[in-house]
């Protein structure tokens, strides 16, 4: 199992993680971009951060697998922190071709693991697996009672943190920088989601 995890670039030592400043400095910026996130995104629905919604905490599940996903095909642990940057173009792509985002993060996905199996890279599947299942969770919560709806998302999106910590302790498929801020994200935005839901 460990060597599935394994099969993409060796890390090299890194001044930017392995020391409690620095770790928690990458949790803190990744739980306020998932504030952040979390802010412009019920601002662009013309509401205030406490108006969210199941597709919230969905949208960022489908970053943090596809993050995960794009280094495992790539063998690059860099690609990660690309595909962070990018992923805003999913949402707006699917907003313009009137698709649903669950769909458009879903057909990424698919086509990304296609790539990585048919390069032979081996790490694709666990990190395939991991999209079914934290966004797959995520996305049926779409279909639920708006504070269900809302609830089990939020719980999705927090639970991907245990994903993220075991990438941070194996050091594997991608930079440890990116685990630690994924671990800050995933646990704000879904909390907050959550507590959102409960007080509803």
């Amino acid at each position: 199992m460990t060597e599935t995890f394994e099969t993409t670039v060796p890390a090299r030592p890194s001044r930017w993680t392995g020391t409690w400043p620095a770790n928690t400095a990458w949790i803190v910026v990744g739980a306020l971009t998932g504030f952040g996130l979390l802010v412009g995104g019920t601002a662009i629905a013309g509401g205030t951060w406490q108006d969210a919604v199941a597709e919230d905490p969905t949208t960022a599940v489908g970053v943090a697998a596809l993050c995960y996903l794009a280094a495992a095909v790539a063998g690059v642990r860099w690609t990660a922190w690309l595909v962070a940057l990018l992923a805003s173009v999913i949402p707006v792509a699917s907003e313009l071709l009137d698709t649903p985002r669950w769909i458009a993060f879903a057909l990424v996905g698919l086509v990304l693991t296609g790539i990585g199996l048919a390069r032979g890279r081996r790490a694709t599947w666990p990190q395939a697996l991991a999209m079914a299942g934290y966004f797959g969770v995520a996305t049926a919560a779409l279909f639920l009672e708006p504070r269900l709806g809302l609830a089990l998302a939020g719980l999705a999106l927090a639970a991907h943190a245990g994903w993220d910590v075991v990438h941070y302790r194996r050091d594997v498929v991608v930079n440890r920088s990116l685990a630690l801020w994924c671990i800050g994200l995933d646990l704000t935005l879904g909390g907050i989601c959550v507590a959102l839901a409960l007080a509803l």
